[in-house]
């Protein structure tokens, strides 16, 4: 599963400097006065040399979905949805991140930073009883998500699956587990870490599809 594609809507001042610098930014809405401040005004002169066209209000949070989204707000071409086999393809040798039914959109961006920090090139969100990946994701990642391929699927149970039949390695996060993942031995093969929901953890169908759980040493 694909779908039409994500980010359509990008609102913080890191996430949407790297929606221009990835050219994606079609409108940008920038408050006033944030004006008198070097990045905000850099922001702008890359924007309008990428062809966007900007507006200057004196408020920017009517127009956000966010609430707060730091004095600016990018519509923005949608970035598709990467498909399992490529993200399959991308995470080898590297690994790839399976999200269980995370919640939190904020969670979301987050892991998205460390995907992007540790050379994660990609992960696998669920479609339904997930975070989306809107502007409060876009926001929190500041800015990886325009460097991280996200692949949506319809059954993260299903996608186990596949990535088992694709000889990926199927290892889950459990602070409660015996093994760290520091210990495991891992670079033969492409990985793929799942994380589970906030609270319940990782699904029963997904962990009975595991090879191994490990947890990371605190």
């Amino acid at each position: 599963m694909s779908g039409d594609g994500f980010g359509g809507e990008v609102e913080g001042l890191h996430a949407v400097a790297e929606a221009v610098a990835s050219g994606r930014v079609r409108r940008l809405t920038v408050e006033t006065g944030r004006l008198r401040h070097d990045d905000y005004r850099r922001l702008v002169e890359d924007a309008e040399a990428a062809g966007a066209i900007v507006t200057r209000v004196d408020d920017a949070r009517a127009l956000a979905a966010t609430g707060a989204p730091q004095g600016v707000v990018a519509r923005c071409r949608p970035i598709p949805y990467t498909d399992l086999a490529e993200a399959v393809r991308l995470a080898n040798p590297a690994a790839l991140l399976v999200l269980d039914h995370l919640e939190d959109t904020r969670n979301l961006g987050a892991l998205a930073r460390s995907a992007r920090a540790t050379g994660v090139p990609a992960m696998v969100v669920a479609e339904r009883r997930s975070a989306p990946v809107g502007a409060s994701a876009f926001k929190a990642a500041a800015g990886a998500l325009e460097h991280v391929a996200v692949c949506r699927v319809g059954s993260v149970a299903d996608a186990m699956a596949r990535l088992r039949k694709a000889d990926v390695w199927l290892v889950g996060l459990d602070g409660g587990a015996p093994r760290s993942i520091l210990g495991l031995e891992l670079l033969a093969e492409p990985v793929a870490i799942v994380l589970g929901a906030e609270g319940e953890g990782i699904s029963r169908l997904v962990s009975e599809r595991l090879d191994v759980t490990a947890r990371i040493p605190m």
